[in-house]
């Protein structure tokens, strides 16, 4: 015979929960999947954040759709790497997220950041009068993968100058260097925690997880890479020092510093003629640019082509985004690399 007492128990405890419901999650933003992927696992279990930068969109040359400036407005929380990656998000900050906490993970103490390479293969990164820049290769057409946000209306971009790209404080890749990834993840914590002290328990519990699981990924890369060691290779453009430091590896160059803008006619019989001095071995282009300087690069040369992918453009977005991108790119240095 069921319990009266308790019968009539139930429909208060079902109403005050009803009437009682669990303190909501920040709004939180991320702008490329890399970063967002570090953010959503610190908040596991306590919310979702937005991604700014979807698919294989690139940061370095984004335009913000309507439905973009909408979460950017929403948000409580934008998490960004910085103006030397994310150019475009200098004045949308200010206007759209005025009211919003904003963590640039480039001023994350202690955080390494290098200098952009020069020299050889690694071009000298001021534009003002770079020969061959102004002019896309023979033939070259930049589709950036077709991808639906490719500049339409260069006014949109709030003035800055992409073609400057300069990278002004330095190599804006930082979470390719596993001990940053730490870093960032912290700070990310931190920030969180600030915002919303209600779930300070979840959010520490899962960034102790987060950096266990880098140092694992980390340990597992250094020792598979090893084959990879020591042979020559080229990349897109110079955005892999802190994998290549983390993983003692080393680039030989990189075709272009300016993602946007295909080396000219000149550059890329100075480019061949280097490869085929280095007697490389891979030459890596990038899924969010036409592979087509690449392939013309490579012809005759007797080197093989790859695709390395900084952002994680073909991976489900999501905690586990970050590991699968690592070992992604460690897989595709070893398989054009190793013998």
């Amino acid at each position: 015979m069921p319990n009266k007492a308790f019968a009539l128990l139930v429909p208060a405890v079902a109403a005050l929960l009803v009437a009682t419901p669990a303190l909501a999650a920040p709004n939180v933003v991320a702008t490329i999947k890399p970063l967002h992927s570090l953010v959503a696992g610190v908040m596991e279990g306590v919310g979702t954040p937005e991604l700014l930068i979807e698919g294989a969109a690139s940061p370095h040359g984004f335009s913000l759709r309507p439905s973009d400036a909408g979460k950017l407005e929403s948000a409580d929380l934008v998490f960004w790497i910085g103006e030397d990656l994310e150019t475009f998000l200098d004045g949308p900050l200010e206007t759209l997220s005025a009211n919003a906490t904003k963590i640039e993970m480039m001023d994350t103490e202690g955080m390494n950041i290098l200098e952009l390479r020069e020299g050889g293969l690694f071009e000298a990164h001021s534009h003002d009068d770079e020969e061959g820049h102004e002019d896309h290769a023979e033939g070259e057409e930049h589709d950036h993968a077709e991808d639906e946000h490719a500049h339409e209306d260069e006014d949109a971009h709030e003035g800055h100058d992409h073609e400057g790209h300069d990278h002004e404080h330095g190599d804006a890749h930082i979470w390719l260097d596993p001990d940053n990834a730490r870093l960032m993840v912290a700070a990310i914590a931190d920030a969180l925690i600030a915002a919303d002290p209600e779930n300070q328990e979840a959010y520490n519990a899962n960034g102790q997880a987060l950096v266990a699981r880098i140092d694992d990924l980390q340990a597992e890369i250094d020792a598979r890479i090893e084959p990879a060691r020591g042979k020559p290779f080229f990349v897109f453009h110079d955005a892999y020092q802190g994998f290549e430091q983390s993983f003692d590896i080393e680039a030989g160059g990189s075709f272009t510093v300016n993602p946007e803008i295909a080396p000219g006619a000149g550059r890329l019989t100075e480019i061949r003629a280097v490869v085929e001095q280095a007697a490389a071995v891979c030459l890596f282009a990038e899924p969010q640019f036409s592979p087509q300087v690449i392939q013309t690069i490579a012809e005759g040369t007797g080197a093989r082509t790859g695709i390395l992918d900084p952002l994680g453009a073909d991976i489900a977005d999501g905690p586990d985004l970050y590991f699968t991108l690592m070992n992604t790119m460690a897989d595709s240095i070893l398989d054009c690399l190793a013998d």
